[in-house]
């Protein structure tokens, strides 16, 4: 990635960051490891109703992540993209970019998505923990305002439940 490129992306267009706060009752190195490997990923990526047959994830600075994620018409939707900065159990920050099923990055209009989306994407994830729960803020930024930004929000927060229900169903982490 160039210079102008990465500051482009550090500072997006006004309304096109999206945040999202949630706490999960779960220690933060069980939240992290939920999200960061990919047999439990798998488990919880997706808006409801969408499964996650595809996860890779090589969690290392410059190493890059590839999730597919099917719809319930059995439709895939891929995205991909690298590691730039990893705080363990703090800090994830990567780019992210729509893929096809190869893993080559494709355009949002690939989708039938908004030619409003830019090619990359920024994604910051950060886990506070505080007496025994995690907040976890996730700040997905590129995404245009308006109704991508509403339907990103409803799918990250579908995501987020499925997430809580994998953390409820395994107490222990199995």
């Amino acid at each position: 990635m160039k210079a102008n490129d990465r500051e482009a992306l550090t500072t997006p267009p006004p309304g096109s960051i999206l945040m999202i706060e949630r706490e999960f009752d779960a220690p933060r190195d069980r939240l992290w490891m939920t999200w960061t490997t990919p047999d439990f990923v798998m488990r919880w990526w997706g808006p409801k109703g969408f499964t996650a047959p595809v996860v890779r994830i090589a969690l290392r600075v410059g190493g890059s992540y590839f999730l597919c994620m099917r719809s319930p018409e059995g439709k895939n939707y891929c995205n991909t993209g690298f590691y730039h900065e990893i705080i363990p159990y703090e800090r994830i920050v990567a780019t992210q970019h729509f893929a096809d099923e190869k893993s080559n990055v494709v355009p949002a209009t690939y989708y039938g998505l908004s030619p409003d989306f830019p090619m990359e994407m920024l994604l910051t994830v950060t886990f506070e923990e505080k007496d025994g729960k995690t907040r976890v803020t996730v700040r997905h930024a590129g995404v245009p305002p308006g109704k991508e930004t509403d339907d990103a929000r409803q799918g990250w927060s579908e995501s987020l439940d499925k997430l809580a229900a994998v953390l409820a169903a395994s107490p222990q982490g199995e």
